[in-house]
């Protein structure tokens, strides 16, 4: 089993914040009402490759945003962004990795398609790529409430979030005393579970 390390560098500043508190501001849950219970969920956002919105850094931003503007969802809390080491093939670049901590009335195989939408908007082609190659934006559902899902094309939890310090020290900030349904524990626990 590989374990990603923990070494992450925080690159957050001030158009950062800027872009979190816009797509705060565009949340649509609390002007659309919906007959389903809201339920907290994890997107984590990474990239390696410039998008139509730019270089890495930007894509993340900007998918942030976009996530802002989902239908019956609100974002409820932006990681920082982190730079890390890929896990794929050694010959690529850096990510830039971030969290998100959502409440949503969407099922999970709603909010999966929106994802999926979002992930082609900037340049993603999944038919065309390499596992664990480079990309221009990679969105996983990691958490959806206490949810145990696995189906195709959707198993949650993220099945190696445990192991990820690319998942788990962005999650930390947002969500820390979210738990595994399955391990049982918290992800702040998980993280300081991780080799340093």
């Amino acid at each position: 089993m590989r374990v990603s390390s923990v070494s992450v560098t925080c690159l957050i500043d001030r158009a950062c914040e800027v872009t979190i508190f816009a797509a705060r501001k565009q949340s649509s849950l609390a002007s659309v009402p919906s007959p389903m219970p809201h339920v907290p969920a994890a997107i984590a956002f990474g990239s390696n490759l410039p998008s139509p919105a730019g270089d890495s850094r930007a894509t993340v931003l900007a998918a942030i945003a976009t996530v802002g503007t989902f239908r019956e969802t609100r974002l409820v809390a932006v990681s920082s962004l982190h730079e890390t080491v890929p896990v794929g093939p050694a010959e690529q670049g850096n990510y830039i990795n971030a969290a998100a901590k959502l409440d949503t009335s969407l099922s999970a195989r709603a909010l999966l398609a929106c994802m999926l939408s979002v992930e082609q908007r900037f340049g993603r082609d999944r038919s065309r790529e390499e596992r664990w190659g480079p990309r221009t934006l990679d969105l996983d559902l990691i958490l959806f409430g206490d949810a145990l899902i696995d189906e195709p094309g959707l198993r949650i939890p993220h099945p190696r979030m445990h192991e990820r310090a690319f998942v788990l020290v962005p999650l930390c900030e947002v969500w820390p005393d979210a738990v595994h349904p399955v391990l049982k524990k918290t992800v702040r626990a998980l993280r300081g579970a991780l080799p340093h």
